[in-house]
């Protein structure tokens, strides 16, 4: 489930995959110039839930 959510929010240019070709090979994730401009969304979305944690 979460390769196929990692796929998505790459093809969707959320973030960027990087393939290294070593061994063991490994990939690394970052966000995409699109998915840092969510960042203030993310954001407020923490306060919210920081604010309202003790009533949910």
């Amino acid at each position: 489930m979460l390769s196929q959510s990692l796929r998505e929010m790459e093809k969707d240019g959320l973030i960027n995959r990087t393939v290294f070709s070593e061994m063991p090979p490994h990939v690394e994730y970052s966000l995409s110039e699109l998915g840092n401009s969510m960042r203030p969304i993310i954001m407020a979305m923490e306060s919210w839930g920081l604010q309202y944690l003790d009533k949910v």
